[in-house]
């Protein structure tokens, strides 16, 4: 449930209140504790400047937690939101920008208009970030904290009833044309391997409006479900495989397999020569590519071995003798099942 949430994102278009500018001033104000053991922030003075003017602004010492926590600094631009006293530093601003060609500091032009303005916020979230939000005490942040506001406060986890609370909201904010659906894709791996219980949850989740783009692959034919004796194509129950749009595909040519170990040889910088790649690619034809990939390593050390830095044929031929794939494996097993403890 946690990945599928993962992947729904929702993107939350707010028009806040907020004081806009490049940051002039930055001081924070010290009065004495009232033990009298210290000194403490009583409350902080900002200045921020726009193309129209500049603004001073005192701040409680609250949002110098918030400044802190964003690393603001004279010459940042930033934005501070009126109603919830949230700071986002949106980057340096570009008047201090530098000659040099590669800086990892983010370089912003100076804000328009009036420091206290309207302005129009997006944020992307996922359905798990509003989740985690809301399932922790002290709430959340920004956006997060105003939808934490309609629910049900000191939540210690993710619950089905959380979960429950924050769709009626996400939907509350879609019909309010405030949020738009963002569906993102679930690579599911080697489906082959989910049992009945999955697929059950899957054949419900993947019937809800909130629903992310899921894709299943897996290599397998007519095999059993997992925790059922009932046989089915792709080890799929027939009832999900319905609801599916399977997509074709063929097996690689000898010329796509020598283009792929070329490929995995040149990012792992091993050496080989164009007749043992093609031979190689003869071996992933009679085996399987993944086979062919996984000769290329210990083809290198053996060349390395010899005094060679390049794989040639000789090694490939060797290797192959050395290391079995899965048919070959089973193949042996079979023909020698008498010899093993079964």
């Amino acid at each position: 449930m946690e990945n599928f949430r993962r992947a729904i994102g929702l993107r939350i278009k707010e028009n806040k209140e907020v004081y806009e500018g490049e940051v002039t001033e930055l001081t924070p104000v010290e009065t004495e504790s009232a033990g009298g053991y210290g000194r403490m922030v009583s409350h902080i003075i900002i200045g921020l400047r726009t193309t129209k003017g500049t603004k001073q602004l005192k701040l409680d010492p609250s949002i110098h937690e918030a400044i802190n926590k964003e690393k603001v600094s004279t010459g940042d631009v930033i934005y501070i939101e009126a109603n919830s006293g949230a700071v986002k530093r949106v980057g340096r601003c570009d008047a201090y920008a530098t000659e040099f060609d590669l800086e990892a500091e983010e370089y912003v032009p100076l804000p328009k208009g009036d420091v206290h303005k309207k302005k129009e916020i997006v944020q992307d979230v996922t359905l798990h970030d509003l989740d985690s939000a809301n399932a922790r005490p002290q709430g959340g942040q920004d956006l997060m904290s105003v939808m934490g506001s309609m629910m049900k406060h000191k939540k210690t986890e993710i619950t089905d009833k959380l979960r429950q609370e924050i769709n009626k909201v996400v939907n509350r904010y879609i019909d309010q044309g405030v949020a738009e659906l963002v569906p993102g894709v679930l690579f599911i791996d080697e489906v082959h391997m989910l049992d009945i219980e999955c697929f059950t949850y899957l054949n419900r989740a993947l019937e809800s409006p909130l629903a992310p783009i899921v894709i299943f692959a897996t290599n397998r034919g007519i095999c059993e479900i997992r925790g059922t004796d009932i046989s089915a194509p792709h080890g799929i129950p027939v009832d999900l495989l319905d609801r599916l749009v399977i997509i074709r595909t063929l097996p690689y040519t000898p010329q796509e397999m020598v283009q792929i170990l070329a490929i995995r040889a040149q990012v792992e910088n091993i050496a080989i020569d164009e007749e043992s790649l093609a031979y190689l690619g003869q071996v992933g034809e009679s085996t399987s590519l993944r086979h062919g990939v996984q000769l290329l390593t210990p083809c290198m050390v053996l060349a390395r071995t010899n005094g060679r830095d390049q794989i040639t044929k000789l090694d490939v031929d060797e290797i192959k003798a050395l290391f079995h794939d899965a048919k070959q494996s089973a193949k042996l097993l079979a023909e020698n099942a008498g010899q093993y403890i079964t």
